[in-house]
């Protein structure tokens, strides 16, 4: 079985002067001090994307920039959801013995590295390029066709409540690109984006990276193992979509659980992909989490909240801590990793025995699923 024994994770927001490779930098670094480990003990690497620094081989790039060199080396590409195959791609590969120890890395200035204009054209790329890109329609476009008909099937009346909730608890987490309190009000009433999203539905963008290293078992170096992993892949493009209502994530998050021998009741927290309020409110519905329709409300509720029910990203997720691109969703398996250690600080909840992850790509094209346990 493999299990993390080391993260590292940068602030989040515009880190001026900060390149790719320097924020990757600085959470690998993070993560074998983390460890305990130094650079050789090391022998395999794996690395996501990067908007701002396009390379064809990233991951010898950083390689050679940090002073590696592995003895296996791969980069991923999946959209959202490449942090946790990254993680996934890794524990296959110790689990398999080719390594021993992988350093999973990302990282990007994506807010202070490019511009505004440049952002959303690169972004846009995610559509097709004969029937979507000569549209124009950017990614908040894309989701916001989503959300019209999901809304028109299930309604989304209460999802401001989700962007309330992250944004309480970025409030608590040292390093988070959005700590100040909003309302469901303020998110309604904030400037629309993509009907129906508006400014507040959606995540920001920033700079920022992170880091964990991932080994075979040892009772010598205890970290939470990674129980069961899976993916779905439905569709590349929204005009192929076979649904705009059910997606790949119920399907992937079952296999992940059934793999580890678990229920989704034997969960005592999720970490789950928030871009928009949308994808949070999707995703949790449609893994089981949630009743259709209801995620909103759940969260109003508490159910969600710190001392709820189900503790939902605690560190604020995407739409409040962050989103650096690749290392977005790694801020979620690095908040994890922390409520399992019990090292969470003021946002600490019950260290949860068991703890579901989930992340996208795409316009929730992409899917995959982790299930940690708690290796105190």
């Amino acid at each position: 079985m493999s299990v993390v024994t080391g993260i590292g994770l940068t602030p989040f927001g515009r880190l001026a002067g900060a390149s790719t490779l320097d924020l990757m930098s600085r959470a690998a670094t993070d993560a074998l001090a983390d460890a305990g480990l130094e650079r050789r003990e090391v022998d395999g690497l794996i690395t996501g994307y990067s908007t701002t620094h396009p390379h064809l081989m990233l991951s010898t790039v950083f390689a050679e920039h940090f002073g590696l060199r592995p003895s296996y080396a791969h980069a991923v590409q999946l959209g959202g959801a490449t942090g946790f195959a990254l993680v996934m791609l890794a524990h296959l590969m110790v689990e398999a013995g080719a390594v021993r120890r992988i350093l999973v890395v990302a990282g990007e200035n994506r807010l202070s590295g490019q511009s505004r204009d440049a952002a959303i054209q690169t972004l846009a790329q995610v559509g097709h390029p004969t029937y979507e890109v000569p549209l124009g329609p950017t990614i908040p476009a894309y989701y916001g066709l989503v959300a019209s008909r999901y809304a028109y099937e299930y309604g989304i009346e209460d999802s401001a409540e989700l962007a309330v909730l992250m944004r309480a608890n970025a409030a608590r987490t040292p390093g988070a690109h959005l700590t100040e309190p909003i309302t469901a009000a303020m998110v309604r009433d904030s400037k629309p984006i993509a009907t129906p999203l508006r400014l507040l539905d959606c995540c920001p963008v920033s700079d920022g990276g992170a880091a964990f290293v991932i080994e075979r078992a040892d009772a010598a170096r205890p970290g939470p193992a990674i129980r069961g992993a899976a993916q779905a892949h439905t569709h590349q493009h929204v005009s192929a979509a076979p649904s705009l209502t059910a997606f790949g994530a119920g399907d992937s998050a079952a296999r992940a659980l059934a793999q580890s021998g678990v229920a989704l009741t034997d969960i005592g927290y999720a970490a789950i992909y928030d871009s928009f309020t949308i994808t949070l409110a999707i995703l949790l519905e449609e893994i089981g989490l949630a009743p259709r329709g209801a995620a909103g409300r759940l969260a109003r509720e508490g159910h969600f909240s710190p001392d709820g029910a189900m503790p939902l990203n605690t560190h604020g997720g995407l739409l409040s801590y962050g989103h650096c691109g690749v290392g977005g969703a790694m801020a979620h398996l690095a908040e994890t990793v922390r409520q399992m250690r019990g090292a969470a600080g003021p946002r600490q909840v019950a260290p949860p025995a068991l703890a579901l992850l989930h992340g996208d790509g795409g316009v929730l094209s992409s899917h995959v699923s982790l299930v940690l346990e708690n290796g105190r």
